[in-house]
């Protein structure tokens, strides 16, 4: 059984020993968002530009005894300014990620998407979860609880593919392993009545024909047998895949945010945001999350950037 947190200490670590990302911070005006981008620039995993208005950072560093001195500030007069400030920072070439601070995400994520200004790629944005969860040996991707509302299968590919290139980007410097995708329903046979064992099906014979490339696909899986060996077993589920999962595709947002919510709330897991499929990677940090959620997320970012960099042609952040 692995000690609470220790995934999210080996990735941090890590991280920490890479040269620092490059990050544009939108609207970091509140406690809670200062704080961690300070702590995360301290401990050299990114390199903060914040955008906002100037006095009001200064100020609020001040009351808190943040100590931001050095991080360059770019003024920006409200939230929605602030995002789109952020987003050309990205274009300008001097930002390599974009971190959410105290704007609402719809904010944030609306600069992103602008057709011409933004930061759009062919691939759809979705949104994943780096679960810790403790007692479970692996880290869990689960993807999209934030994002994509009710996405189509379309959209559903590139999902499944933006998850992928997450999971192989977080085994840089680390022991390579599969990925393995389960893609979730309510049960684990293909019934007509049911759309998303359909669409489970569907996107895993698009691996077959290598419209989805990098991982071994099965689905439909209900959530037990797609992580549990002995609930695979006992249903007879014969698969590379069941009871091994490594990510997990769900059907909707509202299934994915319950998963992830139950799973922090109920069984004590952490949980990354990342935010993938533009031309950098998001950071979404949440103000419930924890000092090693909010790290966790810068870290996941620089792995991202950093094979982002590395890849020729490839779409990842």
């Amino acid at each position: 059984m692995t000690a609470p947190h220790e995934k999210y200490r080996h990735l941090i670590d890590y991280c920490s020993n890479l040269p620092p990302t490059p990050t544009a911070v939108a609207w970091p005006c509140d406690q809670s968002a200062l704080e961690g981008v300070a702590d995360a620039a301290q401990s050299g995993l990114i390199a903060p530009i914040l955008v906002g208005p100037r006095e009001r950072i200064e100020a609020l560093a001040a009351q808190y005894g943040i100590d931001i001195a050095g991080l360059p500030i770019e003024e920006a007069p409200y939230s929605q300014a602030a995002a789109d400030r952020a987003v050309e920072l990205v274009r300008e070439g001097r930002a390599e990620a974009l971190m959410k601070g105290s704007l609402h995400t719809d904010e944030l994520m609306s600069a992103v998407v602008k057709r011409d200004t933004g930061l759009r790629t062919a691939r759809r944005v979705s949104h994943c979860f780096v679960m810790d969860v403790p007692g479970h040996a692996d880290a869990l991707i689960i993807t999209d609880a934030a994002v994509n509302i009710a996405p189509t299968l379309a959209e559903k590919m590139d999902i499944t593919q933006n998850a992928i290139d997450l999971a192989y980007a977080l085994q840089v410097g680390l022991e390579k392993k599969e990925v393995r995708v389960a893609i979730l329903s309510a049960m684990e046979t293909v019934n007509p009545a049911v759309p998303s064992t359909i669409e489970a099906a569907a996107l895993c014979k698009m691996a077959d024909r290598r419209q989805i490339t990098g991982a071994i696909l099965d689905g439909p899986l209900a959530l037990d047998n797609a992580i549990s060996l002995e609930a695979a077993q006992i249903k007879k589920i014969d698969s590379p895949v069941a009871g091994r999962a490594n990510v997990l595709v769900v059907p909707d947002l509202e299934a994915g945010n319950m998963l992830a919510k139950s799973l922090s709330f109920l069984a004590g897991a952490d949980a990354a945001g990342i935010v993938l499929g533009a031309r950098v990677p998001i950071i979404l940090t949440s103000r419930a999350d924890s000092l090693t959620t909010r790290m966790a997320s810068c870290a996941v970012a620089t792995l991202v950037a950093k094979a982002r960099r590395e890849s020729t042609g490839k779409v990842i952040g």
